[in-house]
């Protein structure tokens, strides 16, 4: 099996072996081309980002500077995703995410893990397990999401959690580790932020 072929079945393999850093390096130049397009370039960021990504929906904007190990080309966006300032996606493997969702500053979803075992780690070994993200999401700022990590619809994580484990849908979860706060519910629909109320009269 080939070192690009084991970056997406969860096996250890060298990252810096010569067929994966010419690849990868590829994937880069488009990424620094897209750092560099100027404000008023929205067509060229539109079109580079189909070009960087697996998959990328309409309406999907990535505010400069992005980061990505391999640029987008894992990366799977539904419809209508925005992604803040200093979005990390470390897409060594496939970062998939649904509809509508939103990451704050400094998000940093991860997909790459390097084994406990010095020795393993001092030959530079690395594995990769995919992530998961359900439609409606709003990731905080400065969340960090690791590795294997299913997070399901409508969910709200809070920023500077570390989500270690999966959450389901309908939920407000936060901290380190990110853990389950409370359900979404009724109380939702009347408040919108502390005690302000939505006034749905003037809602679309």
């Amino acid at each position: 099996m080939t070192e690009l072929k084991k970056l997406h079945d969860g096996s250890l393999y060298d990252p810096n072996e010569s067929s994966v850093m010419a690849e990868q390096t590829q994937c880069l130049e488009l990424l620094y081309e897209y750092n560099m397009t100027r404000p008023s370039e929205a067509e060229k960021r539109k079109d580079l980002l189909k070009k960087m990504f697996a998959e990328i929906g309409e309406g999907c904007y990535i505010e400069p500077p992005f980061h990505a190990n391999w640029g987008g080309r894992h990366v799977h966006f539904g419809r209508m995703v925005y992604g803040n300032f200093n979005l990390t996606l470390v897409d060594d493997t496939h970062i998939y995410v649904g509809d509508c969702c939103k990451f704050g500053p400094s998000v940093i979803v991860a997909t790459a893990g390097h084994p406990i075992l010095p020795e393993l780690r001092m030959h530079q070994y690395q594995y990769n397990a995919p992530v998961h993200i359900g439609n409606n999401v709003w990731v905080g700022a400065g969340a960090i999401i690791l590795p294997g990590v299913t997070i399901g619809d409508n969910c709200v994580i809070g920023a500077g959690s570390v989500v270690t484990k999966d959450i389901p849908a309908n939920v407000v979860a936060v901290g380190n580790p990110c853990r389950i706060l409370r359900e979404i519910g009724e109380k939702d629909r009347e408040f919108y932020f502390k005690d302000r109320r939505i006034d749905w009269n003037t809602m679309k």
